[in-house]
């Protein structure tokens, strides 16, 4: 092991005093060094070959030795060895955690449950929020996923929330990408003046708003509890939700109720009388 550590302290003090070499002579030295990792590379690859075809069980001891698996590693000979599973779990739910705790949530491990399952924990607004079915499967499940391939369910427990169909029109942490297309959905004449117009289009109830030649669409749901609104009584550009009175400006779609939260958007575009709707696929 002293002649390793003399190795790797030789090859530093030379590092250091390369660095110090103005740019046209590093890049000499850095291309010998290539030209000599590439040959070693090459040497190793073949080496591996043979020993693959003759043993197996020969390979696999040579590569237990430190040394021996540094080199490979660095040469890319072989592949790094995975972290541990909940260390890998840690990781996934550290990347969406900043989503969640900008939704005044917040996620835990509760379990692992081999082979294929983990169980976590959705906390505060997270926990109890019409959305978090989304939030768990389009965030959530897909960041443990990538990190942790062999995870193949992800399941949130202790979570009280009642979600119901409509639920689905709320806003999750983690909006899914999917590509849009434009749809015809009314033409301008079917849109009554300061009034609302609900039309179904598969499967997605939206309701059209009409100010002039100024034309807003919705996603026909409440952002409470994603009741349907579009019975609901206009005022002065105000549309308030039936069911728990929530109020919302047809203009921006902004909730005056609860400023935090609005009204799904959707782009609209007026052409030969029709009225276009950007949805997605």
């Amino acid at each position: 092991m002293s002649n390793l550590e003399e190795l790797v302290q030789e090859i530093n003090r030379f590092e250091a005093i390369i660095s110090e070499w103005d740019e046209s002579q590093r890049c000499v030295a850095v291309g010998l060094k290539r030209a000599i990792e590439a040959l070693h590379k090459a040497a190793l690859t073949s080496l591996i070959k043979s020993l693959k075809q003759e043993s197996m069980s020969a390979l696999r001891h040579a590569v237990t030795d430190e040394v021996v698996y540094a080199v490979l590693l660095y040469h890319e000979l072989v592949k790094p060895p995975k972290p541990p599973l909940t260390q890998r779990i840690q990781t996934a739910l550290e990347e969406v955690r900043p989503d969640l705790k900008s939704h005044n949530g917040d996620i835990e491990l509760v379990a692992i449950k081999p082979p294929d399952t983990v169980e976590v924990r959705l906390i505060g607004t997270c926990s109890s929020c019409p959305a978090s079915n989304l939030t768990l499967s389009q965030g959530v499940e897909q960041a443990i996923k990538t990190h942790c391939p062999e995870i193949t369910k992800v399941v949130a427990v202790n979570n009280n929330s009642t979600v119901n169909a409509a639920s689905s029109s709320l806003i999750s942490p983690f909006p899914p990408k999917l590509s849009s297309s434009w749809i015809k959905v009314a033409t301008i004449e079917q849109v009554p003046e300061l009034g609302v117009l609900a039309v179904e289009f598969a499967g997605s109830s939206l309701i059209l708003y009409r100010q002039g030649i100024t034309f807003r669409c919705y996603h026909n749901a409440c952002a409470h509890l994603g009741n349907p609104i579009d019975e609901g009584k206009i005022e002065n550009g105000i549309i308030t939700c039936p069911f728990h009175g929530f109020e919302y400006n047809l203009e921006t779609g902004e909730c005056l109720t609860a400023p935090n939260i609005s009204l799904q958007s959707y782009p609209v575009k007026i052409k030969d009388n029709k009225v276009f709707v950007k949805l997605q696929k």
